[in-house]
């Protein structure tokens, strides 16, 4: 599998990568949601290059992940705005987040804390089943093929019968 190729697998892992899958793209995502927007404002906050930042932004507008908005008319300037595809992406960011507050944080403790403006109270993002509201672990997951698996080759193996689909067959 090569980089440049990664959209198009029939992996949806794959295909996030091919997006969202540099290190500057991330930082770039985090600060979107930090509410950074505008290109010196990136630039000043991340110290990267201008070209680099401007191939990251172009690939984030291309993908729908941003909209490039102007907020200035003399000279037009832009500022780069979440799209809900790019809002769609806050509980991999908080994720990330999270996994960094428990195992990079160090002993001072986490940089930022998050808190929820609904209830008042500061919080940890936790995953859970859309259908029952439990918390999911990898243990408790079972991962089978969808409709679009056919003919790829990074799916797991068909899931082994279990004595009661023998069974009932």
């Amino acid at each position: 599998m090569r980089w440049n190729d990664l959209d198009g697998e029939a992996c949806s892992l794959a295909r996030t990568v091919s997006v969202i899958g540099d290190r500057w793209t991330l930082l770039i995502l985090r600060d979107c949601f930090l509410r950074v927007r505008r290109f010196e404002d990136f630039q000043a906050r991340l110290g990267i290059t201008r070209p680099i930042l401007a191939s990251r932004l172009r690939k984030l507008v291309k993908e729908f992940v941003l909209a490039k908005v102007p907020y200035q008319e003399r000279p037009l300037r832009h500022e780069y705005r979440l799209t809900q595809k790019g809002l769609d992406l806050y509980p991999i960011v908080m994720s990330i987040v999270h996994w960094g507050d428990v195992h990079m944080a160090g002993k001072k403790g986490r940089p930022l804390l998050h808190q929820h403006m609904t209830c008042g109270k500061t919080f940890d993002p936790v995953m859970v089943c859309s259908e029952c509201g439990e918390p999911l672990s990898p243990r408790q997951v079972h991962v089978h093929r969808g409709p679009g698996a056919a003919g790829t080759r990074h799916l797991p193996p068909a899931a082994p019968e279990t004595e009661s689909k023998r069974r009932r067959a």
